[in-house]
């Protein structure tokens, strides 16, 4: 198991390098509204993605986001995460260093319990969107973890997120 991020800095850095930040559909019109912040969920520390999506003006997203500094060391097959949420469905979408569209993405899709629970995604649940091919496990550059495509309430907090 390689981790990405366990929550251990205390701030929006994550343990394996790189930073986290906050991106909504604000950058291409939408109206969606939300933030990302550093707190004690349950206990745990954890990075929490809170906000509001709306699909008014072809929007449709909040994302915490992190660019990789480097590429994944080892053959992965799956990602591991530990999350909790309000029972809704979010994505988590894998950029690799070939995508130059802003849209381009594998994506897997989860549900976030009301309690931490790890997830476990493998890597042919990722689904390429907009860009052609499966996914290259070791070319991934940025990691995302949205609430998408439905209006509502989104509340998602990262414990830990890793290779495996």
């Amino acid at each position: 198991m390689q981790l990405i991020d366990d929550r251990g800095t205390g701030t929006a850095a994550a343990s394996g390098g790189g930073r986290w930040r906050f991106v909504a559909d604000t950058v291409m019109g939408g109206v969606s509204t939300g933030a990302m912040s550093v707190e004690t969920v349950d206990g745990r520390p954890a990075l929490f993605l809170r906000g509001k999506v709306s699909l008014d003006h072809g929007g449709g997203f909040i994302q915490m986001a992190l660019d990789l500094p480097t590429r994944p060391t080892a053959p992965w097959r799956a990602i591991e995460l530990d999350v909790r949420g309000n029972g809704r469905r979010y994505g988590l979408h894998l950029r690799t260093a070939g995508m130059t569209r802003p849209w381009q993405a594998l994506r897997a899709s989860f549900e976030a319990p009301l309690c931490w629970q790890t997830i476990r995604l493998p890597v042919d649940a990722f689904v390429p969107y907009r860009c052609d091919g499966p996914l290259d496990p070791q070319a991934v550059t940025r990691i995302g973890l949205l609430a998408i495509g439905e209006a509502g309430d989104a509340e998602l907090a990262l414990g830990r997120i890793a290779w495996d």
